[in-house]
């Protein structure tokens, strides 16, 4: 390996995934959605990282990172962190218990498509992502696929970091998932941290997904800053155990 900027990824790749172990310290270990509620400590506001729940990053022990995600990147938006990842979850109790809405998150939403084209379920969801909403009978006769997706989300490991500044698309939140989003993506150099073959990914219909190895569409072709490493390190001492 002797590109020069290869190789400074490398080294970036190696730092971002040391602090990420140094802020499972901090904060006392992962959280797995299924054992999280509101009443928490969560802060305000904040960017998440989930990690794949049984891959590890080459032969190290460091989880690999599959998706990188925020909130309240429009102005005046009052979502907070912990309602952000409570829609990812999906429902505990009511008529969708276990089950949630894939139109209000993407990641389900995403989860979900790799899923259907994995176990060839196109013919029992064939609306599933269409539209911005959907009626009760629509919803109902998606849940057994809901409840698939919130198995899956619900046991992946996550941490968080607590960045509370205004919502827009120049705050701290949306430049730190940017830029991780695009150091953590193989879009444009597969080889450089690949994922397992058997990861739900590889089935998405999406190619920046199976691509970048990153539940994530968005900022997967772009270009990092690195000092952005350096702003999410100053966010770990806003961060705090749960």
């Amino acid at each position: 390996m002797t590109n020069p900027s290869l190789m400074s990824r490398w080294d970036d790749l190696d730092r971002f995934y040391g602090l990420l172990e140094n802020l499972d310290e901090r904060v006392d270990g992962m959280q797995r959605l299924h054992e999280c509620t509101g009443y928490m400590d969560w802060p305000d506001r904040g960017v998440y990282f989930f990690f794949a729940n049984d891959e590890w990053r080459g032969d190290t022990s460091q989880r690999r990172l599959t998706r990188v995600g925020t909130h309240a990147v429009s102005a005046g938006s009052g979502t907070s962190l912990w309602n952000r990842l409570r829609t990812h979850r999906g429902a505990n109790s009511g008529t969708y218990e276990d089950g949630g809405n894939h139109r209000g998150s993407v990641f389900r939403k995403r989860v979900g498509e790799a899923l259907i084209e994995r176990d060839d379920l196109s013919n029992e969801y064939p609306h599933w992502g269409e539209g911005s909403s959907a009626g009760r009978e629509r919803r109902l006769s998606e849940l057994e696929h809901e409840r698939r997706v919130s198995e899956y989300i619900r046991e992946l490991p996550f941490l968080w970091i607590n960045v509370d500044d205004e919502p827009g698309p120049e705050s701290d939140r949306a430049y730190i998932e940017r830029n991780a989003i695009a150091l953590v993506s193989n879009f444009e150099c597969e080889s450089i941290d690949p994922r397992d073959e058997d990861w739900v990914g590889q089935s998405s219909p999406c190619e920046e997904i199976r691509r970048s190895g990153l539940w994530n569409v968005n900022h997967v072709d772009e270009e990092y800053d690195p000092s952005f490493l350096d702003r999410l390190e100053m966010a770990f001492e806003e961060t705090k155990p749960l």
